[in-house]
C-alpha cells in the first residue's frame, strides 16, 4: 500500500478520531462516535481506501 494521506490530513484525522471516541466514551454523543476509529486508523496508517477509490492523494510524496 502506498501512502495517500498527507501530513496535515493525517493530523486532522487523528485529532478528529480521538475527539469522537472521547465524546462517545463520555456519553456526550451516541455510540456512533466510535466510528472515530476509522479516521484514527487511517491517520495512523497513512492510507485511506476511499481516497484510493476516488483517486485522491494528499501525500506530497507520490510514489
Amino acid at each position: 500500500m502506498k501512502s495517500n494521506v498527507g501530513g496535515i490530513d493525517r493530523v486532522l484525522r487523528i485529532v478528529l478520531g480521538l475527539l469522537l471516541i472521547a465524546l462517545a466514551a463520555t456519553g456526550t454523543v451516541g455510540a456512533w462516535g466510535y466510528l472515530g476509529l476509522l479516521p484514527l486508523l487511517t491517520g495512523l496508517v497513512g492510507w485511506c481506501g476511499l481516497y484510493r477509490v476516488l483517486g485522491v492523494n494528499t501525500c506530497p510524496l507520490k510514489k
